[in-house]
C-alpha cells in the first residue's frame, strides 16, 4: 500500500469519466465524459476549464498535431479543427456498439478501442488508424477494450481488455504489435483493470474499476505500490503539469447507487511519478 497527497483537480460530477491526456502544446490536460458525450480541458496553472459537447457518446479524445481533437465516437473517429469544426475520418456505424479508450503510438497512429453497450465478450474489437484514416484491424474480438500504451524505447505495447483482469504485453515494431502475453494479472476481488499510463521508468500504471485504486507495475510485471482512492471506480490514469510529475485519474460515478462526493471528479496525485511526453495524432 501507499499513501500519497490527493487532490480535487476538477470536481465535476462525470457519470463516466475517461482517457486523461496531457497536451503540451495548450498545457492542458484533455478528458472525456463517455455518456454525457463531452470532451473537458483543465489547466492546472490557471485553472480554466473548458466543456466541449460532441456528436455522440465519446470514448476518447487526443490532440492532433496541427491543432483540434480526434475523437473516438460511437459511430467512428472524428476530427474536430482548432475552430471547432468537426468532420469524420472514419464512420462506421454498427448498432450496439461505441467507441472506448484510445491511445496515440509514437508514430502518430491512433489505437482506437470499442466495446458493446450490453457488455457482450465479443462485441469489441482493437484498431489502428492511419493518419489518413486507413483502418487495420488489430483484435478483431475483444470484450471491452481498454488501457494502451508504449515502453519508453518503443519496442513494448501493453494492452488492457478489462474482463480478462490482466494487463497484456505485446512486442511493437514502431507499427505491428505481436506475440500477446500476459504482463500483469489483477486477483479477484481487487477490482478489473481500466485506462493505463506508462511511466518514464518503463513501469505500468493501471486504475482498477470497482477497486478503488491505481497500481504501479515495475517493467518485469512486479506490483510495487497501490495508491487507494475514496472513489470506487477510477477509470484511467495519465501523467500532466508542465514536468509531467502529476498522476490525473478520472472517475466514474455511472451504475453506483450510493457515489462517493468525489466519484466523477478528475483527481491529482501531486508528484507522484514522472510520466513521459505524449504523441499527437498524426491526422
Amino acid at each position: 500500500m501507499s499513501s500519497a497527497r490527493l487532490d480535487v483537480a476538477v470536481p465535476e460530477q462525470a457519470e463516466l469519466g475517461e482517457g486523461p491526456t496531457w497536451d503540451p502544446a495548450t498545457g492542458r490536460l484533455i478528458w472525456v465524459d463517455i455518456l454525457s458525450a463531452r470532451v473537458h480541458t483543465y489547466d492546472p496553472a490557471s485553472g480554466r476549464r473548458t466543456v466541449r459537447a460532441t456528436e455522440q457518446h465519446v470514448g476518447a479524445a487526443k490532440p492532433r498535431a496541427g491543432g483540434g481533437l480526434v475523437v473516438n465516437l460511437r459511430d467512428g473517429i472524428g476530427l474536430y479543427d482548432r475552430d471547432g469544426a468537426f468532420d469524420w475520418l472514419v464512420h462506421d456505424p454498427r448498432p450496439g456498439r461505441r467507441g472506448n479508450d484510445a491511445a496515440v503510438a509514437p508514430d502518430g497512429a491512433l489505437w482506437a478501442g470499442s466495446m458493446s453497450y450490453d457488455g457482450s465478450a465479443t462485441g469489441g474489437s482493437l484498431v489502428r488508424v492511419a493518419p489518413d484514416g486507413a483502418v487495420t484491424p488489430v483484435l478483431p474480438v475483444v470484450a471491452c477494450s481498454n488501457g494502451t500504451g508504449w515502453s519508453p524505447d518503443r519496442r513494448l505495447m501493453y494492452y488492457v481488455d478489462t474482463p480478462t483482469r490482466r494487463i497484456d504485453v505485446f512486442d511493437f515494431d514502431g507499427e505491428h504489435a505481436v506475440n500477446r502475453r500476459p504482463f500483469a494479472t489483477v486477483e479477484e476481488g481487487a477490482g478489473l483493470p481500466d485506462g493505463l499510463t506508462v511511466d518514464a521508468d518503463g513501469a505500468v500504471w493501471v486504475a482498477l474499476w470497482d477497486g478503488s485504486a491505481v497500481r504501479r507495475y515495475t517493467p518485469d510485471g512486479s506490483l510495487d505500490r497501490i495508491v487507494e482512492l475514496p472513489v470506487r471506480r477510477p477509470t484511467a490514469c495519465a501523467f500532466g503539469g508542465a514536468d509531467l510529475r502529476d498522476l490525473y485519474v478520472t472517475s466514474a460515478r455511472s451504475g453506483l447507487a450510493a457515489p462517493h462526493p468525489m466519484s466523477g471528479a478528475l483527481l491529482v496525485l501531486p508528484g507522484a511519478g514522472h510520466g513521459m511526453p505524449g504523441t499527437p495524432f498524426a491526422g
